[in-house]
């Protein structure tokens, strides 16, 4: 029998058929394994360095003088080699690419290049459709017993969580998504919201489903009248000012109950954002990075890596479970929904069990004696990873660095001054700006990034590492000949531009991370975010629950975030970088933030019994989320909408029920009342029947 680490190691269990269950919502039958990890060889394949995304035309702006940059970026279906091209196994993924560019589409996807204070616009299309313009269904298990978009819903009872009178299979039907670029500053109805989804326009979708999402309406109302252009079916355009720092932001999907699985089928991509005050001259740092126009063979010096894990099966298809059964230990084989508060498929976490560099598992990449600025991205849906540079790849843990990082940077730009570290910790989502010196290195030399994360729940450093066989390695570095002189400052030399610290808060805020374990099954069955009493006890509080979180339009705010479970989180505010101000046990000392954290940030590590403190300015009004970048715990309610300024007319924000039973406070009883009655809404007044 495997015990939950064993399966999360190595990736064992149902693999991409359908569930099976009996009346009694028990499991009956399981599919096939994933593929063996140790069978796929390392550092054959050549890393992928993204090439710039190129642009649609650029577009006159409604109320800036200046041209926009346009990008037409759809998602499709395609195949392409992940695993070593010798195995033969292409993987069908997911990926974003430009219309106008056929070539253009990849997992991950091109860089999109930005310019301070020059907005860039993007029509997002969905094109998740067959060449006969049918629906193509997910590559992986929908779990239609979450709190999901639920399009076979309609417009009543889309974005809510269904009610059932037997188990449910997987979800099979046309698949919603919606783009978020993770980190910008800007409107909420270019954000990207969880409910603003939309459907692609196939030919087939089935009578009665919802195409769109209950926030689309109105956030495409918004746009119009900011900028005066109507978005197509199957489409939302976005515009971002690009009025922050010069940093490293990324877009991905984030679908409400929809986001683990559709960025695990490969929608993900870097933006940049350069230029300003906030910058560092051209020539300072180590470049060039990719631009449009370059010839081919041109070296890069600036390169941005995303780091995933995955698993696959034997035909080389993506690996996601396709049951709860094998999680939990004991393994909990039913009764599921209706029949239970737990959910047929849905996983807690998930760890995979290969890593993935830029599309690539286990690739290498040749490096000159000089210095290389690496923006690295931990794109993994629950794995928080412990970054190091080694000569020996599968050396006893911990091993001792043969090459420091020098960190520059977090995901809201630069920081006051360089910090030297052995290491870095990076949990989902979190981006590092770092540089790396191979000076002096002997031709072929060979450096090894290696990950001494866990292969489970990270609980703080001290605890287990991946194993060094397979997760536990990442990418080789071969040291050849220099091309040219490298004219980069030294990083312990380098004067980054001067930071300026948030003002004073005008008040703090209190809220809380909470896991719900209810009997009689005592496992978990889903993550909330909330709030606390006046006692210091935390109320949890469902997605769909009335907004509690609500600054006034530019007032800075502490947030307390009291983590009142036993997993370390990465909690995400959109609109907003803020400061980490302190850590502190529950009736401890504070502590005060790691030394690459002392500059804007859009994620932060809360550790379990402890509060969080973080410091946020609020300058736009609207509507917008928070929640904890474990993908599988965000899509099961661990995200919470949170408003700017005073409510806007028309928005279609939850509202409390009028006749709630005392029972109502409990998320289990709020559960099943909104299963059964369907969530009461503020009325949308642009939203009509499709």
């Amino acid at each position: 029998m495997f015990t939950r680490r064993q399966f999360l190691q190595t990736g064992v269990a149902a693999g991409g058929g359908l569930v099976i269950v009996n009346a009694l919502g028990q499991l009956t039958n399981a599919a096939t394994p994933s593929l063996d990890p140790n069978s796929i060889p390392k550092y054959v394949t050549s890393f992928v360095i993204a090439p710039a995304m190129p642009r649609t035309s650029k577009v006159k702006g409604k109320k800036i003088h200046a041209d926009i940059d346009y990008y037409e970026i759809a998602v499709r279906q395609f195949r392409q080699y992940i695993l070593p091209e010798s195995m033969g196994k292409q993987t069908t993924v997911w990926g974003y690419g430009s219309v106008n560019h056929p070539g253009t589409f990849n997992y991950p996807a091109f860089t999109i290049e930005a310019e301070f204070n020059k907005p860039v616009r993007v029509k997002w299309i969905n094109q998740l459709v067959d060449t006969h313009g049918n629906y193509l269904p997910h590559l992986l298990p929908v779990d239609p017993t979450l709190h999901w978009a639920n399009p076979p819903g309609g417009r009543k009872n889309r974005d809510s969580r269904p009610m059932f009178n037997t188990t449910s299979e997987r979800y099979t039907g046309p698949v919603p998504i919606v783009t978020h670029l993770h980190g910008a500053h800007t409107h909420d109805f270019s954000d990207g919201y969880a409910e603003a989804w939309f459907l692609p326009k196939a030919k087939n979708i089935p009578r009665g489903y919802a195409k769109k999402g209950t926030w689309y309406k109105f956030f495409e109302h918004k746009f119009k009248d900011e900028y005066g252009y109507a978005w197509d079916n199957g489409t939302a355009t976005f515009q971002y000012p690009n009025d922050q720092r010069a940093a490293t932001l990324w877009y991905h999907d984030h679908t409400v109950g929809l986001t683990r699985l559709n960025v695990y089928a490969g929608p993900a991509g870097f933006y940049i954002l350069r230029g300003g005050n906030d910058d560092l001259p051209p020539g300072t740092l180590p470049g060039p990075a990719p631009a449009l126009g370059d010839a081919p063979g041109k070296k890069y010096y600036e390169i941005a890596i995303a780091i995933q894990d995955r698993s696959f099966n034997a035909d080389g298809s993506l690996f996601y479970p396709d049951t709860r059964a094998d999680f939990d230990e004991p393994p909990f084989t039913g009764p599921y929904i209706p029949f239970s508060d737990v959910s047929p498929i849905w996983h807690p976490e998930f760890f995979g069990n290969t890593m993935v560099a830029n599309g690539k598992t286990w690739p290498k990449l040749d490096v000159e004696p000089r210095r290389y600025r690496f923006r690295f991205l931990n794109g993994c849906d629950s794995r928080f990873i412990i970054l190091k540079m080694v000569t020996d790849p599968i050396a006893s843990r911990p091993v001792t660095p043969s090459l420091p990082f020098w960190q520059i940077g977090s995901e809201g730009g630069f920081l006051p001054a360089p910090v030297q570290l052995q290491q870095l910790l990076m949990s989902p989502a979190e981006r590092a700006d770092v540089i790396v010196d191979f000076t002096g290195l002997p031709v072929g030399t060979e450096v090894y990034l290696i990950n001494e994360g866990p292969d489970e729940p990270f609980s703080g450093e001290g605890g287990s590492f991946a194993d060094p066989d397979t997760t536990g390695q990442v990418l080789k570095f071969t040291v050849v000949p220099l091309a040219s002189k490298d004219t980069s400052v030294p990083p312990d030399q380098l004067h980054l531009p001067t930071y300026t610290p948030l003002g004073s808060a005008i008040r703090t805020r209190r809220v809380s991370l909470n896991e719900d374990v209810p009997p009689p099954n005592n496992i978990p069955v889903a993550l909330l975010l909330g709030t606390l009493d006046a006692g210091g006890n935390p109320v949890p509080q469902l997605w769909d629950d009335p907004i509690t979180e609500n600054p006034g339009l530019n007032d800075t705010e502490i947030w307390e975030i009291y983590n009142f479970t036993v997993d370390v989180h990465p909690i995400h505010l959109h609109q907003v970088q803020f400061e980490v101000v302190n850590r502190q046990p529950f009736n401890g000392d504070t502590r005060s933030p790691e030394p690459w954290e002392t500059s804007r940030k859009d994620m932060v590590i809360a550790y379990p019994g402890e509060i969080t403190r973080i410091k946020a300015t609020f300058d736009l009004p609207g509507n917008y989320v928070w929640h904890c970048h474990i993908v599988e715990h965000e899509d099961n309610e661990m995200m919470r909408p949170y408003r700017v300024g005073p409510y806007q007319k028309g928005a279609p924000e939850p509202r409390p029920f009028s006749d709630a039973p005392p029972n109502y406070t409990k998320p289990r009883q709020r559960r099943a009342i909104q299963r059964q009655r369907g969530i009461l809404r503020e009325e949308n007044i642009w939203d009509t029947p499709e």
